[in-house]
């Protein structure tokens, strides 16, 4: 998610407004309502449901530079959205307890739009409330919502750690010391694995979304960078640097939380959601140099959001992610450049990624016409270039 430190233009910070005032208090209700017949449509008409058995797993492919079904073999070309949150900008866990109907409608909006890969965020507070305790109740909402997926016929990617409501961290996670918040984030990594590990629906575990090892000291309990649109999306996995080299903090971090999913489900693949300012260049730097802290991973994510007239300085920076193993641009939007420009920058690409994520905050393409605001018609632009170059 784009977040602090490295600065956001004010054309997304009105996106993001312009979209969130679109939808009133009545949320649920209007949506169903009006959609109901369509989306039973839907339903009936492209036989989106699925059986467990019947969806083949994911893994890297043999010469490790993408992804392939198995079994079988067939090439795999992640192409999704990040459900981070809704139109109103609540995480999903604001509402999957109390709105079930409305998360069940937005996946088969997902898949309908064609996607095969969803990103969802969960919060590190949701799910460990209490030290060593994580929730059944939320747990047991994650069980649910894997079958979901398995129903729809669509992917997870699933990114926890997430801190993005303050509000939301417990005051005693961020009284520990770097050894003991890095065991409480095994504890997130080792009770989310033991019920996911059998599921073929998990495309991946992503350890964190845009983690950053410090340079030099942080303020005490200063774990999260500036907020934007409300929400930390930026989180320090240390707050002393210590004299160690960063991507050295970065790689035994890395290796503690493997270590943690590894014990319960040895068969998903794991990765991390890195900024783009993560390579080794002079100013600003996450600390995740890709060919430093990779050795566990199973291929890496880029956060990359191509500007105007810059798509070959996007270009070089992709490729910088390119060491080896499968990279996944798993955020990207039309936020600092128009259409056709990213277009151009999707095909040019290809020649590095092997699959790319956007955004979907529960409007389909019907609803955001007609596009009345900067926002709703940058939202139409992109659904409607995600659903025409959909892999088929």
């Amino acid at each position: 998610m784009r977040g602090g430190g490295a600065g956001f233009d004010k054309d997304f910070k009105m996106t993001i407004s312009n979209l969130k005032s679109q939808i009133g208090p009545a949320r649920l209700s209007t949506r169903v309502c009006g959609r109901l017949v369509p989306l039973l449509l839907i339903v009936v008409s492209s036989g989106i449901s699925a059986r467990a058995a019947d969806l083949p797993s994911i893994r890297v492919s043999a010469d490790q530079r993408g992804f392939e079904l198995t079994p079988g073999g067939q090439k795999f070309s992640p192409w999704g959205f990040n459900y981070d949150h809704d139109e109103t900008g609540h995480l999903i866990e604001d509402y999957w307890l109390t709105e079930w109907p409305k998360v069940e409608e937005d996946f088969r909006e997902m898949k309908s739009l064609g996607a095969n890969v969803v990103r969802i965020h969960l919060q590190f507070g949701k799910f460990v409330p209490k030290p060593n305790e994580p929730d059944e109740a939320s747990l047991k909402q994650l069980e649910r919502l894997v079958k979901l997926a398995e129903q729809v016929g669509i992917y997870l990617d699933l990114t926890g750690l997430a801190c993005y409501h303050k509000a939301d961290v417990p005051a005693w996670y961020d009284e520990l010391s770097e050894a003991d918040r890095w065991a409480a984030q095994a504890t997130f990594w080792e009770a989310v694995a033991s019920r996911c590990k059998d599921s073929p629906a998990i495309f991946c575990y992503d350890l964190m979304n845009e983690p950053v090892s410090p340079a030099g000291m942080r303020k005490n309990k200063e774990w999260l960078g500036p907020p934007f649109a409300g929400k930390h999306f930026v989180q320090m996995i240390s707050l002393d640097q210590r004299g160690r080299p960063r991507p050295e903090i970065a790689r035994a971090w890395i290796a503690k939380l493997v270590e943690a999913i590894r014990k319960h489900d040895r068969k998903h693949l794991v990765t991390v959601g890195l900024v783009d300012w993560s390579l080794d260049r002079p100013g600003l730097t996450s600390g995740f140099v890709p060919d430093k802290i990779a050795a566990d991973l199973d291929f890496l994510c880029i956060h990359l959001y191509p500007h105007k007239g810059k798509l070959v300085e996007a270009r070089e920076t992709l490729k910088g992610f390119a060491i080896g193993k499968p990279v996944v641009i798993e955020e990207t939007f039309v936020l600092h450049c128009g259409f056709p420009e990213f277009g151009e920058f999707i095909e040019q690409s290809r020649e590095t990624a092997s699959g790319w994520i956007g955004f979907y905050w529960g409007k389909t393409p019907d609803e955001l016409r007609p596009a009345n605001t900067i926002g709703d018609a940058i939202m139409l632009g992109w659904l409607e270039f995600f659903q025409k170059h959909a892999p088929k």
